[in-house]
């Protein structure tokens, strides 16, 4: 049991971390920040921080960038730092056993998913993808597994039918943030237990690339809307579309709407569809290439071509 505040080190990267960092600033002493190196972002290619560093330099905290946490230096910095406990969300990095056993209360990972559900690096994306009803954030000591370790907390929320993985990270992180500040003092009195995961329960959502976004138009309608919805902001949805590529931002599936094959493009009510292998699929938000995102309605006025046959190369 602990008498004094526990000193804590905060590992994360992207905007999903920022909510977590700032509850644990509010309510505990931070004494560190490990963060993913700047990487080239943008048009410019330009070297880009990750959000949290930005955040943790905004609120006076000391914060490295190792390439790997097994460095001599990074090692060194993070005993330097002693921590009583350290806390990762979406850091981007496997932590070594010298790591995990650094702290006295060892590492606590928030995770978006209710775990075992949706292990790895794409949990959102993946509830999305598969039509979860519902998903949620998990408080749990890690080991040396891919999100393997015993479960201190959970709590979740339903999957609302506009969600993508942008809305839905959000929120998780949001509740992930709460549950973390509720859990660690009770974890620290020795007043909650870890409970193993059922390892019956797992599934996988590993990290996705690029041309994951490929819209599929031999699989059905509802399943490709769902897939816009994951996929946004990435990696994103898209189709062949004169000589590049349309990104679809949001869709809708009419599953009651025959199609004209898997595939197959048509103006449906004044909006582009595309024909899938159950129903069709009507874009109501595209991004031509090299334009800005515009409605579909207004997209389609200035597609002649749209839905005439193999006019994908049309200028």
């Amino acid at each position: 049991m602990m008498h004094r505040a526990p000193r804590i080190v905060f590992m994360g990267s992207p905007e999903f971390a920022l909510p977590i960092l700032d509850a644990l600033v509010e309510h505990f002493p931070v004494v560190g920040v490990v963060t993913q190196p700047d990487k080239p972002a943008g048009r410019g290619n330009r070297l880009t921080p990750p959000a949290v560093k930005v955040r943790a330099q905004a609120l006076g905290l000391p914060v490295i960038q190792p390439r790997r946490l097994s460095e001599p230096e990074t090692m060194a910095q993070l005993r330097a730092w002693a921590p009583d406990l350290i806390v990762v969300a979406a850091f981007g990095q496997i932590l070594k056993p010298e790591v995990l056993q650094l702290p006295r209360y060892g590492c606590l990972n928030v995770h978006a998913s209710l775990l075992p559900r949706w292990r790895g690096a794409a949990p959102v994306q993946y509830a999305l993808l598969h039509g979860d009803a519902q998903t949620g954030v998990t408080i749990m000591l890690m080991d040396e597994g891919l999100d393997t370790g015993p479960i201190l907390s959970q709590r979740a929320t339903l999957i609302r039918p506009d969600d993508n993985a942008l809305t839905l990270s959000q929120r998780l992180a949001r509740m992930g943030a709460e549950l973390l500040v509720e859990t660690i003092p009770p974890y620290l009195a020795g007043e909650l237990q870890p409970q193993p995961q059922d390892e019956r329960l797992a599934t996988y959502a590993p990290r996705l690339k690029k041309q994951d976004g490929l819209l599929d138009f031999t699989k059905p309608a509802v399943a490709l809307a769902r897939q816009v919805r994951a996929f946004y902001p990435w990696p994103g949805s898209f189709m062949p579309w004169r000589g590049g590529n349309l990104k679809v931002l949001q869709a809708r599936a009419l599953p009651e709407v025959p199609s004209p094959g898997p595939g197959r493009r048509l103006a449906h009510q004044g909006w582009p569809a595309v024909g899938t292998a159950e129903g069709v699929l009507l874009l109501e938000r595209v991004q031509p290439p090299g334009k800005r995102p515009m409605s579909g309605d207004a997209f389609l006025r200035g597609a002649r071509t749209w839905n005439i046959d193999d006019a994908s190369e049309a200028s």
